[in-house]
């Protein structure tokens, strides 16, 4: 369990009496949400066995807090309430997001959440017609009473210092580019595609097709049930098994129960749903077809050997110089008029593998190297030396089976009160590494 301190009582009074290793370098992970906080969560490694330093999390207000606060529990840390939160001095803060980080008492090192800028953002209550800023990169993400709240703004890909430099130009001096963490732990990974595939419990011959929705009204789950029909009644099931992958904020958004209620249907038809807490990676490595949309899972899915189709793409919400710009070029588009079979075929057949990689390129322009980078940046703004050994990027632990995999058993489902440690991007699989 994760320990809360309290507004009352005496850890609340005086915490440091009872510290067996006082004056700590404090750091703060601001989670905001699930996918957020699974982002810093990649962070984590790179803190272990160092005794001079010492972590605590916090839940920021959001409207997607719900996965987070789940996130949180899993993990048996230390989580402050926001109001304490705010009233205390850190050394450092780590956060995904930006709503509230400018009332934090501590330097600032703001990442993106998700594979590159891709899609753009407005506040609700902007004026008609105000532009739309690339998301995570605007003045309204970055800046507070005429300020740059980050201390330190890290970026996957230097192609993103050009659209900084026309979106928040006051920021540019705090951005470094460090790579993407989430890139590094895929590609080491890719050679464990075949024993990915043994762990879900596809037989030999047996073909994964994942679908992929970020949300909004603008993703592929809006139109599920255009999709879901057709992954039943057209992909024999011998040969093919389905898997939905649906985005933490659509679960936060609707609740579980909802979302459950909503895909019931497909688990009737032995469609799996993959469980919002599941680590995403390793069944998209093991994925010979990806339906997806905008969202992240889509572009991360050209660094494999898996054939995109793309179910919505809404340009309008684009950022029209990002990665799934070019991949809305690159990858053919799923179509209501032919059968989805000769569709996956296709998309196996005219696989643009010369296309993928050059997008695949435009996510990190420090392939391998995010957690070197990552690392030195932290230690850097606490103010102390970095430990003396290279950080490794470790590949990801193997996924429990599909649900109905012959010879394995569900995926458990959502508060069963258990947690694998490295199961869902928190922690890491020793096996593994």
């Amino acid at each position: 369990m994760s320990t809360v301190i309290g507004p009352t009582g005496a850890a609340r009074r005086d915490p440091g009496q009872w510290l067996t290793l006082p004056g700590c370098k404090k750091i703060l992970f601001i989670v905001h949400t699930e996918v957020y906080g699974k982002r810093l969560c990649d962070l984590l490694p790179l803190l272990e066995s160092d005794l001079r330093v010492q972590v605590a999390f916090t839940l920021a207000p959001h409207a997607f807090n719900s996965g987070a606060d789940r996130l949180l529990r899993s993990l048996g840390a230390t989580v402050l309430p926001w109001e304490h939160a705010v009233r205390t001095e850190f050394d450092l803060a780590l956060a995904a997001g930006s709503q509230g980080t400018e009332q934090v008492r501590a330097p600032l090192i703001r990442l993106p959440h998700g594979a590159g800028h891709v899609k753009l953002s407005r506040v609700a209550d902007d004026p008609p017609g105000t532009p739309r800023s690339v998301g995570g990169l605007g003045r309204k993400y970055l800046m507070w009473d005429g300020k740059v709240v980050p201390k330190a703004l890290g970026l996957a890909h230097r192609d993103e210092l050009a659209q900084l430099e026309r979106s928040c130009p006051e920021a540019l001096p705090v951005a470094e580019v460090v790579g993407d963490g989430c890139h590094d732990r895929i590609a080491a990974s890719l050679p464990l595609r075949e024993r990915y595939r043994n762990a879900l419990g596809l037989r030999a011959g047996q073909k994964l097709v994942l679908v992929t929705s970020t949300w909004g009204p603008g993703s592929s789950f809006n139109r599920l049930d255009a999709l879901l029909p057709r992954l039943v009644a057209e992909l024999p099931r011998h040969v093919f098994r389905p898997a939905i992958l649906v985005h933490p904020n659509v679960w936060a958004g609707h609740g579980g129960w909802q979302v459950e209620a909503w895909l019931a249907a497909c688990r009737r038809h032995g469609i799996t749903v993959l469980p919002q807490e599941v680590d995403w990676r390793p069944p998209l490595i093991a994925a010979d077809w990806v339906i997806g949309d905008h969202g992240s899972v889509t572009l991360y899915a050209t660094m494999t050997k898996a054939a995109i189709l793309l179910a919505r793409f809404p340009e309008r919400d684009v950022n029209p110089e990002s990665p799934g710009a070019a991949l809305a070029l690159a990858a053919p588009a799923l179509s209501p008029a032919h059968p989805l079979t000769e569709q996956l075929a296709y998309a196996a057949a005219e696989y643009p593998a010369q296309d993928y990689a050059r997008i695949a390129a435009r996510l990190s322009s420090e392939p391998g190297r995010f957690n070197r980078n990552m690392r030195r940046l932290i230690y850097r703004h606490l103010g102390i030396g970095q430990p003396a050994y290279n950080p490794a990027t470790e590949v990801l632990p193997p996924p429990e089976p599909l649900v109905g995999a012959r010879g394995g058993r569900p995926l458990r489902r959502r508060g069963d009160g258990r947690h694998r440690k490295g199961h869902g991007g928190c922690g890491r699989a020793r096996d593994d590494g």
